[in-house]
């Protein structure tokens, strides 16, 4: 158990002064605990303060949703647990170098705001602060997600393969289906198992995922029982997947809902990270997405020992006066210099949807005109010197394109892979959760 921390606080206390009389001040010591910690997570901590304040903002949101919820306790869990990862995947980042400038920031809550539907980021601030949150807090939650987005995506990236008989193969069936205008919003409930599970850990999983589903058969708040049991990434959400085509889903869940009904509940299915349950919360005919692909070259230098992140950052800046100034072509240095896979194609990365890139990247590329430098940025990967080359309108829902399919199998396989690796993090770090308020 941590020693609790503590500061003096001193009040001067004064008697009435009067005409004739000089006062005397009194110093009394206070003693006032400090922020808690409620965890130990590797080199960092959870904050007590943090785990309320997550609490609080799921309670604000179920009370304008008129959402019911489970206990303060169960909340809690869920709180901590999503903050232990959250703190793991900061450290990762810290570590992988992955940093958020405010100009990206910034960037990122106008989208935000603009997606909500304010014309100005004035509005949106003021939405913010009337709903009880400090502007800056937000602005540091914006970041750590953008941060922990980065870091997962940079980490979960490596371990997808796709072959191009998979691409052909999901090609073939889109051609063939006649589902494909059909979209299903999915619940969904993992009951977990425990590390390196035994027998016994494994059967008292699929009693929990029995009751859970004898629940849910009998009427019970499918979104209030995963945020109390579900150890998904979802839980806080209500387990809520959003809207998929069967093409979009994971094939597990794709067989099971298949032309079935709204409100049919599925499971539990054993996967190797627990036990499964899905429902059909709502089916719809499917929207038409028109999605912005976007046609960009870039320079990546990446630092070392050797390279400090000053010189790289420099080593771009130099190249991008050349450029200008009309002493050198982008080409030419991407060959020579870049260390991305496209340096022998001068730079060139094609056509691709802008969400498949790394955060950073996706954003900076958000801000240019056709043809146009951005000055040099760092990513997970390294800095870049990148220039939009080409921006063009698709209709997404076009089931006879390579790059959709692409496109779903990745982020199908994403989910999948990005869960268990989450799990594996978890499962090497240290861990330790303080006995006060523990949830264990």
């Amino acid at each position: 158990m941590l020693k609790k921390r503590i500061i003096r606080k001193t009040i001067m206390a004064s008697g009435l002064m009067l005409s004739s009389l000089a006062f005397s001040t009194l110093l009394h010591a206070e003693e006032q605990p400090l922020d808690k910690v409620a965890a130990i997570v590797n080199s960092g901590v959870v904050l007590e303060s943090e785990v309320q304040g997550l609490v609080d903002q799921v309670k604000q949101q179920a009370a304008a949703e008129g959402q019911s919820l489970p206990s303060d306790q169960a909340l809690r869990t869920q709180a901590m647990e999503k903050l232990i990862t959250d703190s793991l995947m900061m450290q990762l980042g810290e570590r992988m170098g992955v940093q958020i400038s405010d100009a990206q920031l910034d960037e990122t809550i106008k989208n935000i705001a603009r997606e909500n539907g304010f014309n100005n980021i004035v509005d949106f601030r003021m939405q913010i602060i009337n709903s009880g949150m400090q502007w800056d807090s937000y602005r540091e939650d914006v970041r750590k997600q953008m941060i922990t987005g980065e870091v997962r995506r940079a980490s979960v990236r490596r371990r997808i393969s796709i072959t191009p008989q998979e691409i052909d193969n999901l090609v073939k069936i889109m051609q063939e289906q006649n589902n494909a205008d059909i979209e299903y919003n999915l619940g969904h409930i993992l009951i977990g198992f425990p590390d390196n599970p035994t027998q016994q850990d494994m059967v008292s999983a699929k009693e929990r995922a029995d009751k859970v589903v004898d629940l849910l058969n009998n009427g019970s708040d499918f979104k209030k029982i995963a945020i109390a049991s579900s150890s998904a990434p979802t839980a806080l959400e209500g387990g809520d997947l959003g809207w998929r085509s069967i093409n979009e889903m994971p094939t597990l869940f794709a067989e099971l809902v298949d032309g079935k009904d709204k409100g049919d509940v599925f499971g539990p299915v054993r996967t190797g990270l627990g036990f499964n349950i899905i429902k059909i919360m709502d089916i719809r005919g499917k929207q038409m997405v028109e999605v912005t692909e976007v046609k960009s070259r870039h320079i990546l230098i990446k630092p070392s020992i050797i390279l400090s992140e000053e010189k790289a950052e420099q080593m771009l800046l130099d190249m991008l006066a050349q450029i200008e100034a009309g002493e050198a072509d982008f080409d030419t240095l991407a060959r020579e210099h870049s260390e991305g896979p496209t340096a022998t194609r001068g730079g060139d990365l094609g056509w691709a949807d802008p969400n498949s890139y790394d955060p950073a990247f996706k954003n900076a590329l958000a801000t240019l005109d056709v043809d146009e430098y951005h000055k040099p940025f760092r990513s997970s990967f390294g800095w870049h010197l990148v220039q939009l080359t080409g921006r063009r309108t698709l209709d997404a829902t076009d089931t006879n394109n390579s790059n959709r399919a692409y496109q779903l199998i990745y982020n199908r396989k994403f989910g999948t892979e990005s869960e268990r690796w989450v799990k594996e993090i978890r499962d090497e770090a240290y861990i330790e959760i303080m006995d006060e308020g523990s949830t264990n």
